[in-house]
């Protein structure tokens, strides 16, 4: 539990007062404003909801692309807006479906993707003009994905400007909370940023890089420690991005912050709030962008590692009061967990509670009547402003240490987090954190729940699809697709003119990634391989 959630008001009770924000050195008119004003303590627009609630969506990657791309169409029919393609981990990885490490682990996580081909049959039928926001969860292979989805939206008729795609792409967390990462952090930067820098100039209406803080604090930090790191790992692209003589303004314009929301409901919404805060004065102090690019949206999914085995039912409440510190919190994308999350791959049955529950809280209850509910609130203020003090100075510390990749390079990032993890599980085994029908409130005989099993033909269809690319595509071509993308990884040059190329010529992931690996090295532990 984070600093702020725990201290007390100022004057030592339950009860908080206009003196504990003084006390704090909370000035209404700088640091609350208006919704749709900087700093966007109160939302970036100032009729947010208005119109329409959150774009929701679940993370939906199932087995092959065949099994997703039915997924999608079921959830697009009952009411969803936006869809992710999640990425199981060998594709994550850079590994072909063939691979022998590849082979237990294809399709259990999400879906695999080896050629574009799966790219083509995953999207086929979809009207992605008519999505309001398609997301993947690729970080180390961004570019390569995304490549994939441009070419493959461009061979269904579709101009990737008329949708808007939010690519995750930050390698960065990967080190030290998911650990998919393939690359040395430096090498992991560059490459996120060529596709950053690619969507600058051909493809404005993206959002190519979400900053991640979800899984950090998905492995165990706190809320302070979930923003600070966020943004540390966010000012190492920017860097990169100024270095090339890319204008930030025009990054900035795109931010989106992946943040996660835990039931402590109003630690949750204060986070959001003040995370746009801090964001907004961190553009405008190191990069002098004026408000429009100084604001950030926010895509949340609800706290996977909040989910419990025992009793999963409860997991049905937990999610809801997540997703409504996340309406309250005024983010622009919610994607909610499923009750059998714990146990595995959701079945359609949770994924479809999910989105319902998603669905009751936009247009049943009144959370979204007015626009930042909780504004003025002397607890809420009060948290708001403590997270963003305890996040700065956090902030400042990661940065003392010559900023995100020499700190996860240092493993000092990666043991502030296991501290936190560890301390986390403590409260949970001493019984200080309660967690209802694990430590507490258990039941004698609890409900039992099958979780979703794979399809058992979905290895056999992974695996015919890539067979099928390379029996039909052009050899010489891909030779020479990949030979060219060696050498601007070797010159330095953006990657993904050539990257397209490989995709085109139906080069798969694995032949990709061996390309980049030789030129760049594996990161495994610490060490350049």
């Amino acid at each position: 539990m984070s600093g702020a959630a725990t201290a007390g008001s100022s004057s030592g009770d339950r009860t908080y007062r206009p003196e504990d924000l003084t006390a704090l050195g909370f000035a209404p008119d700088r640091d609350l404003g208006e919704p749709g004003s900087a700093p966007y303590t109160r939302g970036i627009a100032a009729d947010l909801y208005a119109d329409e609630p959150w774009i929701m969506g679940q993370y939906s990657g199932f087995s092959s692309a065949k099994a997703t791309n039915e997924r999608l169409r079921l959830l697009l029919a009952k009411g969803q807006t936006g869809f992710s393609i999640a990425l199981d981990l060998p594709t994550q990885m850079g590994l072909n479906s063939d691979h022998p490490l590849a082979l237990p682990e294809v399709g259990r996580v999400g879906v695999p993707l080896n050629t574009l081909l799966d790219m083509e049959e995953l999207l086929d039928g979809l009207e992605l003009s008519n999505v309001r926001q398609i997301r993947t969860t690729a970080n180390a292979v961004g570019p390569i994905v995304a490549s994939m989805i441009i070419v493959a939206a461009e061979k269904h008729g579709f101009d990737p400007s008329a949708f808007r795609m939010m690519v995750q792409n930050d390698p960065l967390k990967e080190y030290v909370a998911r650990g998919t990462f393939i690359f040395p952090p430096p090498a992991g930067v560059r490459f996120a940023c060529d596709l950053v820098e690619y969507c600058v100039e051909h493809i404005p209406g993206w959002e190519p890089i979400e900053y991640c803080g979800y899984h950090i604090r998905d492995s165990g930090c706190d809320a302070v420690q979930e923003i600070a790191i966020t943004f540390a790992n966010a000012l190492a692209y920017l860097e990169e991005l100024r270095s090339r003589g890319v204008d930030i303004a025009k990054v900035a314009h795109n931010t989106v912050l992946f943040l996660a929301a835990d039931v402590r409901l109003f630690e949750e919404a204060a986070k959001f709030r003040a995370a746009r805060r801090l964001w907004a004065r961190l553009m405008e102090q190191r990069y002098g962008v004026g408000p429009e690019a100084q604001k950030a949206s926010i895509f949340t999914y609800t706290l996977g590692g909040s989910l419990t085995a025992q009793d999963p039912m409860n997991n049905v409440v937990r999610t809801a009061y997540q997703a409504l510190a996340a309406a309250l919190g005024g983010v622009q994308t919610l994607a909610t967990s499923s009750f059998d999350e714990a146990l595995g791959l959701p079945s359609a049955e949770a994924v479809h509670l999910s989105l319902k529950t998603q669905q009751v809280l936009a247009y049943e209850t009144d959370a979204i009547a007015a626009v930042d509910p909780l504004g003025g609130s002397y607890y809420v203020e009060a948290l708001t402003t403590r997270l963003e003090n305890e996040a700065r100075e956090l902030l400042a510390k990661i940065e003392e240490r010559g900023g995100a990749v020499r700190a996860i390079e240092s493993g000092y990032v990666q043991q502030m987090i296991a501290d936190a993890s560890y301390r986390l599980q403590l409260a949970v085994e001493s019984g200080e954190r309660v967690r209802v029908g694990v430590n507490a409130y258990r039941e004698t005989t609890p409900a039992t729940v099958k979780a979703a099993t794979r399809p058992q033909n979905g290895l056999d269809d992974a695996l015919a699809s890539l067979a099928r690319a390379r029996a039909e595509r052009d050899p010489r071509r891909v030779k020479l697709a990949l030979e060219d993308l060696g050498a601007a990884a070797d010159a330095g040059r953006n990657t993904m003119p050539a990257m397209l190329e490989a995709v085109r010529a139906y080069a798969s992931v694995g032949e990709i990634c061996d390309v980049l690996r030789g030129r760049w090295g594996t990161y495994r532990d610490g060490f350049v391989l």
